[in-house]
């Protein structure tokens, strides 16, 4: 079973908590069925990790409702 997918004609927008600052960012890929493309902002052309729709948003709730505190 092959997981590639092409991201060629990915469109990346940076974490809304992204300061700029060249900080640990991270990156989101919209647009992809069943999976949430996602990379380090500082290295576009490295590795990018592909997350099950139901895990990425599991992921987005518990840091929006506090069970994943952000931490610098």
């Amino acid at each position: 079973m092959s997981t590639a997918r092409d991201l060629s004609t990915a469109q990346w927008r940076k974490s809304s908590y992204s300061n700029g600052d060249g900080g640990n960012c991270i990156e989101v890929a919209d647009g992809f069925t069943s999976v949430q493309p996602v990379r380090d902002s500082k290295n576009p052309d490295g590795p990018t990790l592909l997350f099950p729709h139901p895990a990425w948003s599991a992921f987005i709730t518990a840091i929006k409702s506090g069970d994943l505190p952000l931490t610098p």
